[in-house]
């Protein structure tokens, strides 16, 4: 009550400043300053509506006042364009996310000016707080039908929007005038009707959608069924049947839009064709609303209901988080769908399975110690940062692809790849088997990772310095010399910033996936592997069967040579780049790691094993090892949630089954259970 009576004070002062005959910014910063005084200091909506109360009650008690608002109102009506706001606010003026993502920077970069004709422009100024959803949508039903008699005002002449003037005579002579709000709403509908059709109309989606909804030719009939609505609206019969026919039409061309989504599932998605297809379904239910409060509003509660939409919408469009969460959830769930395949194979269940990986593993770790020696060959060429960074990460590049076209295995890459089969394990958590089950395959990919990171790590050390000295009888030096060797061990060190280092090292793993996941989804959604098979220049040059041997090759290795391309030349770059802009952070690669403190143990002698910085760079093994794995896989984890849609509702039951088997079988996340084998 007290914030009330010392905000009287304001509104009297607002009022007496209320000019109609003022310039047109004048004008809107009034309405700038009212709305914000109803909006108040305080976080509370009840506040707010009181506030619209007595603002009501203080123009009841003064008919002066209530005349020069009115007058107002209709210089406001008369120089800006209300059926572009309720048809378009919220909607981006390119169907294309990119040019979104321009004018959202836009809209929260640059400040908007109350100089402006457009109602959507005015209405972003005057309603930029998140409480005004909130108190628009709380205001009781008598107030609202206060606020409409006070705002109401009739129609000077025929409706336009494509109405006859003998229509709108014949609403006028029924005793129904048209107000400026109806025939607002009725060229705002007409205006989302168009942009439906365009949608609708579009190549990109017409052959997109599902044969029967293409022969429904649902988008070709909308505009027609809107016009007899308001030709049924206008003269007073047959509304009902009229208004049934159009909603029905319109859930028709939103069935039609979503068919498209089985397409786009099964070739690639696009996230241009997602945006334009979101676009067109919040459309329709504007229509909708629309439509509601055109025909079915007595109360003005769907008025309200959609001017608080507005002001809600008005805080999202300024969000370019909500932007990029709302257009990638499909291409996120096409990529956690790609990795899960691709991730099963690097998940073990048997004990040959577990050999298996071991051999793969150890493959893999060989390879890797000659990926060291290229490394330290590019760093004795003295290069600048940019250019050693760009050929050390071509020479992992080149060795990751080696590995993986050898089919053997490098740890690191596999959490990345498997989390997205595991939370695919999640979607059917209704039972205690299926809980179980995931369990299950979480000891499977403990286990395979623990034995990816000993075939590799056991691996590359011996082979690094089996090199090392190869180079010393072949060359008569090592590798590396021995302050190298040093300053190896001294980067590696615990008591440094290794772990660091190791969890970023673990968030470019998961960068690589994600390039992946797109690369491949590219490459379906242009059906490039098609036109290799078939186009006629690619085989007049390889030849049919060659031509279809590459198209097969690269639809089923394209999604690891992404993943190995991009991992390899961001180890080797990432570090230069923040070095240029100031951030000191490097990487630490599990298996890198151990091949160069092999290189730096060779070069130092027997002597290594009497220094403590030996002992501690190998304490940071395993650590650099825990958080290569363990970042990248609860990245890419989370992505596979989101796009599964896996709430947290079941997270602590997983959380209590797997610490379950945890005391009751803790070996067998370190080596094959017989209990636990499965299709062996």
């Amino acid at each position: 009550m007290t914030a009330l009576i010392d905000s009287a004070d304001d509104l009297n002062s607002l009022l007496e400043d209320l000019d109609p005959a003022a310039t047109l910014v004048e004008r809107h910063l009034w309405l700038i300053d009212l709305l914000q005084w109803i909006r108040g200091t305080r976080r509370s909506t009840h506040l707010a509506v009181a506030r619209v109360d007595t603002l009501l009650d203080t123009l009841d008690a003064q008919p002066r006042l209530t005349q020069r608002l009115q007058s107002w109102w209709a210089c406001l009506l008369g120089e800006v364009d209300g059926s572009t706001l309720l048809s378009d606010y919220g909607f981006a003026s390119r169907n294309a996310f990119l040019s979104e993502l321009v004018q959202r920077l836009h809209y929260k970069l640059l400040p908007g000016t109350p100089e402006t004709s457009d109602a959507s422009e005015l209405f972003a100024l005057a309603m930029p707080s998140e409480r005004d959803a909130q108190w628009l949508i709380a205001l009781p039903e008598p107030t609202l039908r206060r606020l409409a008699a006070l705002l109401s005002a009739p129609m000077p002449g025929p409706l336009s929007g494509g109405a006859s003037g003998d229509a709108s005579g014949h609403a006028l002579a029924a005793g129904t005038p048209v107000t400026c709000w109806q025939n607002t709403l009725v060229e705002a509908i007409t205006y989302c009707t168009s942009q439906i059709r365009a949608t609708g109309f579009s190549a990109d989606i017409r052959l997109r959608m599902s044969t029967p909804a293409r022969d429904a030719i649902p988008f070709h009939s909308l505009a027609a069924d809107f016009d007899a609505v308001r030709h049924a609206w206008l003269a007073g019969a047959g509304v009902e049947v009229a208004e049934q026919k159009f909603k029905a039409q319109l859930e028709a061309c939103r069935q039609a839009a979503a068919s498209v989504y089985t397409h786009l599932d099964a070739h690639g998605i696009s996230m241009d064709l997602v945006f334009r297809l979101r676009q067109l379904r919040e459309r329709v239910l504007r229509v909708r609303l629309l439509m509601d409060c055109l025909l079915n509003d007595p109360h003005h509660s769907h008025a309200a209901r959609l001017l608080s939409q507005l002001a809600a919408v008005g805080q999202e469009r300024r969000s370019i988080g909500a932007l990029v969460a709302s257009n990638t959830s499909l291409l996120a769930a096409k990529v956690a769908e790609r990795s899960s395949e691709t991730g099963e194979h690097y998940i073990t269940r048997t004990r040959a399975e577990y050999r298996t990986m071991l051999g793969q593993a150890a493959g893999g770790g060989a390879l890797t110690a000659i990926t060291t020696a290229l490394k330290f060959g590019v760093m004795a060429l003295g290069l600048t940062a940019f250019w050693y960074g760009f050929w050390t990460g071509a020479a992992y590049a080149l060795s990751f692809v080696v590995i993986q076209l050898l089919h053997f295995t490098l740890a690191t890459k596999q959490p990345a790849m498997t989390a997205p089969a595991m939370a695919a394990k999640l979607k059917d958590l209704s039972d205690s088997q299926a809980l179980e089950l995931f369990v299950d395959e979480v000891t499977h990919l403990v286990r395979s990772q623990v034995a990816a990171v000993i075939g590799n790590v056991g691996v590359v050390f011996p082979v690094v310095v089996a090199l090392s000295y190869l180079m010393q009888l072949a060359l008569g030096k090592p590798m590396i010399d021995a302050d190298k060797a040093q300053y190896v061990m001294d980067s590696l060190t615990l008591l440094g910033p290794s772990v660091l280092f190791a969890a970023f090292t673990g968030v470019l793993l998961f960068a690589s996936s994600m390039v992946a996941g797109w690369v491949e989804n590219w490459f379906v959604l242009h059906r490039l592997d098609s036109a290799m098979r078939y186009n006629p220049r690619i085989t007049a040059v390889l030849g049919a069967r060659r031509a279809d041997r590459w198209a097969h090759f690269m639809r089923h290795q394209i999604s690891g040579l992404a993943a190995n391309i991009s991992l390899g030349f961001m180890l080797g770059l990432a570090p230069a780049i923040l070095l240029f802009f100031g951030v000191g952070l490097d990487v630490r690669h599990v298996t890198l790691s151990a091949g160069q403190l092999g290189a730096a143990c060779a070069s130092l002698g027997w002597d290594v094993v009497r220094s403590p910085a030996l002992w501690w760079a190998v304490a940071a093994l395993p650590m650099i090892a825990m958080l290569n794995l363990g970042v990248s896989f609860y990245l890419a984890f989370r992505v596979a949630l989101r796009a599964h849609n896996v709430t947290g509702g079941n997270r602590t039951r997983v959380y209590q089954a797997i610490r379950k088997r945890v005391r009751q079988q803790p070996l067998s996340f370190f080596w094959p259970d017989r209990n636990l084998e499965r299709g062996g």
